[in-house]
């Protein structure tokens, strides 16, 4: 298995000077983008990762992914996905019917292995593609879905309760990692404001769980979650967070939310 980090920039660097502070649940080594929008606010980054992501090799994984290539309708679910397929099979001579994603970064994604045909939601979230016309009718329909194990169950969940049968190929793994003491430790002298970014409830679930109810209570009393759904919004304050909506999970989109947080009254 071969690990999918950017080797970027290391997360042990000081907070002192920093104005605010975002908090990045996303996996080991993918912070990247999400720093330098920060740093260009004046903030800081601490990357809270809950998982490395790993690329699955090997016979048996390409034939699923063949599988997958070849049904009816194909789901990608993350950029990560399409990394992970496109270092198993050349992917635009494998397009034979459409190709949908979850969001706008697997799109292009997709369009920078070749692929010009893609279906993308407006509202990037598992509800926002399972509305899609191309998925209006999928009874009898074979629906191939690239992706990793766990996360995002409701899209096969519906589509097979539509009358769709599914074939999945998961080409990637998210590898569980601990929470860095250390990670915390910055975080614990770092400017406030504090927000959180969370584009997955996983994620944040798996984030939450390990900290400890000092850090549980600090988070409720000092930081803002930046969901990138209305269905992260309900999973974070459930957890006692206070929550801005942002307009989607990319970068751009969660650093618009971020300006608005720190520029304007706090939405709730």
């Amino acid at each position: 298995m071969q690990a999918m980090d950017d080797h970027t920039i290391p997360t042990g660097s000081a907070c002192r000077g920093a104005g605010w502070t975002l908090i990045s649940l996303r996996p080991q080594g993918q912070h990247a983008a999400l720093r330098r929008a920060v740093a260009g606010l004046g903030g800081q980054l601490v990357a809270l990762s809950p998982w490395r992501l790993q690329r699955l090799q090997g016979p048996a994984v390409v034939r699923q992914l063949q599988r997958a290539l070849n049904c009816d309708r194909v789901v990608f679910t993350s950029p990560a996905a399409v990394t992970a397929a496109a270092a198993l099979l050349p992917l635009r001579p494998a397009q034979h019917s459409p190709w949908l994603t979850v969001g706008e970064g697997t799109a292009r994604a997709l369009q920078a292995h070749g692929i010009s045909e893609v279906h993308a939601p407006q509202r990037m979230d598992s509800e926002g593609l399972l509305a899609l016309p191309v998925l209006a009718a999928v009874q009898g329909l074979r629906i191939g879905l690239v992706t990793a194990p766990g996360g995002r169950g409701l899209i096969a969940a519906r589509l097979q309760a539509a009358g769709a049968s599914i074939e999945r190929a998961d080409v990637y793994r998210r590898q569980p990692l601990r929470l860095s003491p250390h990670a915390l430790s910055r975080l614990g002298e770092c400017s406030a404001p504090w927000l959180m970014a969370v584009s997955s409830g996983e994620a944040l679930q798996r984030v939450w769980e390990q900290l400890s109810p000092q850090w549980q209570q600090r988070l409720q009393a000092h930081a803002t979650a930046l969901v990138a759904s209305e269905r992260l919004g309900v999973q974070a304050q459930a957890l006692g967070l206070r929550v801005v909506r942002s307009a989607g999970p990319t970068t751009p989109q969660l650093i618009a939310a971020a300006h608005t947080t720190l520029t304007g009254p706090a939405a709730t």
